[in-house]
């Protein structure tokens, strides 16, 4: 259920998809869906914190790393390759959120924590000068997310091979750029 619904916000936006959409790609009946949930917003719901539930997990196995900063840094990026990689249908619903509804603005606050952890760490490896001093920390950190959400916007599910090697591609770019070694 959750997947159909997913897909359907997906390919025609939440708004312009009703729970009878839902219903009928499931081949089933309205009041089929309403014993499972009470409701679009409901889907919505769930479907957000699917992609969340993941980038917090990194998130928190992060904090908690014996690493510097800037390794953690790196950890948070690769982490949330595979996370997008992983659950992309739930990520790009995710990424689409613009907070219209307090299920999207609840989920905005929790990827906003997220932006907040990697600003931070950005800050601390400044600080212990494993990162440029001139980056700006919320700057860098939405132009990291930045780049790992491009990925949604071009990865199909199954494009992406080996997601080990296309997180150490990601973070090879984004730490070492694109200058030869």
């Amino acid at each position: 259920m959750l997947d159909a619904s997913v897909a359907l916000f997906n390919e025609r936006g939440f708004d312009r998809t009703s729970v009878a959409d839902v219903a009928a790609r499931l081949n089933v009946g309205k009041s089929a869906l309403y014993h499972h949930v009470p409701g679009k917003d409901a889907l919505l719901g769930l479907a957000l914190d699917r992609a969340l539930s993941g980038l917090e997990a990194v998130a928190d196995a992060v904090r908690t790393a014996d690493a510097d900063p800037a390794e953690r840094l790196r950890l948070l990026v690769s982490g949330s390759v595979h996370v997008l990689v992983e659950r992309l249908p739930y990520v790009t619903l995710l990424l689409r959120v613009r907070g219209n509804t307090d299920v999207e603005r609840a989920a905005l606050e929790r990827r906003r924590r997220l932006d907040r952890l990697a600003a931070d760490l950005v800050r601390e490896a400044v600080a212990a000068g494993r990162l440029r001093p001139d980056l700006e920390p919320r700057t860098t950190a939405r132009l990291l997310f930045g780049t790992v959400n491009s990925l949604a916007e071009w990865l199909r599910p199954g494009d992406s091979g080996d997601v080990a090697a296309l997180a150490d591609r990601v973070v090879g770019m984004v730490f070492d750029g694109l200058r030869p070694r």
